[in-house]
């Protein structure tokens, strides 16, 4: 699961058996350990009552996105590639949220891919 944080944006990405994996516990984390402290981040499914559209939070050093459940098993069991809102926070901005299945680059990387998607872009490459 990787993790991307740019001002008033967040943006996750899941490979093939992280999602499998979070289809079936509904929920997800990762951390990155520092020398004083973990960060962590987590994506978690939860009951449609709570809401509709992708949701989140920072709470004891943890990101966490949620997912509504009929979201989060149509993200799972189909092609579709992701989700995103724009979400009110306190303090009268918004928080732009993105979930997205995580795609092979398509330009060099020395990261594992072997797991992430076929990148639909990539015929367009070759």
């Amino acid at each position: 699961m990787k993790i991307r944080i740019k001002g008033n944006s967040v943006r996750i990405r899941l490979t093939r058996s992280e999602i499998v994996r979070f289809g079936k516990e509904g929920y997800i984390e990762a951390t990155t350990a520092f020398v004083s402290s973990v960060f962590s981040y987590a994506l978690q499914s939860r009951p449609d009552e709570y809401g509709h559209e992708l949701s989140a939070d920072f709470k004891d050093g943890a990101v966490t996105l949620y997912v509504p459940e009929k979201m989060a098993r149509e993200w799972v069991e189909t092609e579709t590639i992701g989700y995103e809102t724009w979400m009110d926070v306190d303090n009268g901005e918004k928080l732009y949220l993105l979930l997205e299945k995580d795609f092979k680059c398509l330009d060099e990387t020395i990261e594992d891919q072997s797991d992430n998607f076929e990148n639909p872009l990539a015929y367009k490459h070759n």
